[in-house]
């Protein structure tokens, strides 16, 4: 890990717990309607004009920050990152037909019946004995 993806995580971990402490701080729409009435606190810590538009920038910018560090970090994982084979997980590799072998499917005989359904001819010793047949 460079110094500069400790640096954008650091970033990351503090907007995180920024956003959280942010939305937890905001009231509520109601919350304001009760101070009209003369219950709840009217008054502020962030001033007569509320604490509304400072939060509410302040949460801005940490989501902002948030999303520019996740996109960073996940740019440096992608650079980072290893094959599977090189960290000793087992791989499947494709195995190529020899030109000896014979790798095709056998070929059914479709016919279409007279309501336009498509049956195919299977052979009798291929039939399963556990499914009725329509003839």
């Amino acid at each position: 890990m460079t110094n500069l993806e400790v640096v954008i995580l650091v970033i990351h971990v503090m907007a995180a717990l920024t956003i959280i402490g942010m939305v937890m701080l905001q009231r509520g729409k109601g919350a304001e309607m009760g101070a009209g009435f003369g219950s709840g606190s009217s008054a502020t810590v962030f001033g007569s004009s509320g604490s509304g538009n400072f939060l509410t920038k302040t949460t801005s910018i940490a989501a902002v920050l948030f999303f520019v560090t996740s996109f960073s970090l996940a740019y440096f994982a992608r650079q980072n990152s290893q094959v599977a084979g090189d960290l000793g997980i087992p791989t499947i590799e494709q195995v190529e037909p020899t030109q000896g072998e014979d790798v095709s499917l056998p070929e059914l005989d479709i016919q279409t019946e007279s309501d336009g359904v498509p049956q195919a001819d299977v052979p009798s010793d291929e039939a399963d004995p556990d499914v009725p047949t329509v003839e």
